[in-house]
């Protein structure tokens, strides 16, 4: 039985239709959803993601405002920014790019952004607000995977899963997802000892480590779940997944997977975020 492809790019394209529909729905009523984007210093890599957010922006019809900051910018200086972006009654989402330069307190600048305004879901308050069950916009990456393991009808309940990676916004949300979803969930990385021998027993399998190829395709037991929430330049993830199709159930390709899913949960919580104003 050959596994089902896990496909991001057609789902972020279906979605794409909905929320352009509901843009349209909002614009008639006098409110454009609008994403700020913060971007520090000039790192390429960080342009580039930069750009791709506000492409997707002006493909659904939202706005999209650039805040560009120079490398010197400071901690105190990028807070100032926030804060204005916070009292502006047009933006309904913020996005603080991920890294900035190594001077600026990050985490103290995340926190820094009005819960309401999360749409990337990277605050402290948002990260126990979704752990807890509580309403909150989820960390885009895990939110964009659970999207797709919804959209394929794959019920995660009672399956033995692992997450390779403990990032504050991948790893760490990924799991607390998973197990709000009543999935049984261990949280491994890069020192987990027998790693292998854990990743054998796992139903459910989530690659989010950030380094290329890290699990091994014959760590995976016949018929798991496949996500790999890796991409590095070598045009593959954290998983060997050639000829894996064989192997598995399901499995996310690389690319075309989780990557479509991060971007378009961004601008789908920026969209409800407008949504809540209309409705408050």
């Amino acid at each position: 039985m050959t596994a089902t492809i896990l496909d991001g790019k057609k789902l972020s394209k279906i979605s794409e239709q909905s929320i352009k529909q509901k843009v349209e729905n909002l614009s008639e009523k006098g409110i454009k959803p609008t994403l700020a984007t913060i971007l520090v210093g000039n790192d390429p890599a960080s342009e580039t993601y930069v750009r791709m957010k506000r492409n997707t922006c002006a493909r659904v019809g939202m706005e999209s405002i650039a805040v560009e900051l120079s490398e010197t910018t400071t901690t105190d200086e990028l807070l100032q920014t926030i804060k204005n972006l916070n009292s502006d009654d047009s933006v309904h989402g913020i996005l603080l790019q991920h890294p900035v330069p190594s001077q600026i307190d990050e985490r103290l600048c995340f926190d820094a952004i009005d819960i309401t305004k999360d749409v990337d879901g990277v605050t402290c308050l948002g990260f126990g607000n979704m752990s807890m069950g509580l309403e909150a916009y989820g960390s885009c990456t895990p939110a964009g995977i659970i999207r797709l393991l919804e959209y394929y009808e794959i019920n995660v309940e009672g399956l033995n899963a692992v997450v390779v990676g403990r990032s504050p916004i991948l790893g760490k949300p990924m799991a607390m997802m998973l197990l709000n979803l009543n999935a049984t969930v261990t949280i491994c990385h890069s020192r987990t000892q027998n790693l292998d021998s854990i990743i054998k027993n796992a139903d459910l399998i989530v690659g989010a480590v950030g380094i290329p190829k890290f699990i091994k395709k014959d760590w995976i037991k016949k018929n798991a779940i496949v996500i790999d929430a890796g991409y590095h330049p070598e045009q593959c993830g954290d998983i060997e997944l050639d000829n894996i199709d064989e192997h598995v159930s399901a499995y996310t390709p690389v690319p075309g997977g989780v990557g479509p899913m991060t971007i378009n949960t961004l601008i789908l919580q920026t969209l409800q975020s407008a949504e809540k104003r209309v409705n408050n």
